[in-house]
């Protein structure tokens, strides 16, 4: 690591809030009508957040709705967040709406977390790892990050690159 990478992240925040989305039309559907639901992915990313130090200032089940989804954009660039995590909605079938939705209100799109992100994936589902369009981005001095959905995904991504970056990120995207 450089010497300037090693300053700047010296420099960043040390405890970030994060606000959790997780896109999932089955399991907003399931929470409407039961009043509870099994969501591994989004209490994986709660537990990774809150063990390394950081706040969860919510976590919200939401459809695969574009509407939605801008609603938790408007919530997030409005707030006292740090990062707000998308889980869900970021492969290829039609309802996979978060990518087409965030991306638009981010002001600068951090490539490698992708491209980083898949790379990883690879050595776990091969080829596969293709299909994913994983992206992070920033937008009014807040971290975005849209992932996958699947809990193996939620792992790679927090421990591998969420975690570590994140302050690092906050901190240059305030400047």
């Amino acid at each position: 690591m450089s010497e300037s990478t090693k300053k700047h992240k010296a420099e960043a925040p040390k405890r970030l809030r994060f606000g959790i989305f997780v896109c999932s039309t089955s399991r907003f559907e399931k929470l409407q009508k039961d009043g509870h639901v099994e969501d591994v992915s989004g209490d994986l990313i709660e537990n990774f957040v809150m063990n390394a130090g950081h706040t969860v200032a919510f976590k919200k089940i939401i459809p695969d709705d574009r509407a939605m989804i801008e609603k938790g954009m408007q919530q997030v660039l409005t707030s006292g967040l740090d990062v707000a995590v998308f889980c869900g909605g970021t492969g290829i079938a039609p309802s996979d709406v978060t990518i087409e939705t965030v991306m638009p209100f981010l002001e600068k799109v951090l490539p490698g977390f992708g491209e980083i992100f898949r790379r990883l994936s690879f050595d776990t589902v091969g080829s596969a790892a293709v299909l994913s369009r994983a992206i992070a981005g920033v937008a009014k001095g807040k971290v975005f990050f849209c992932v996958p959905g699947s809990p193996d995904a939620v792992r790679v991504c927090f421990e591998k690159l969420i975690l570590p970056e994140s302050p690092h990120i906050v901190k240059h995207a305030r400047e």
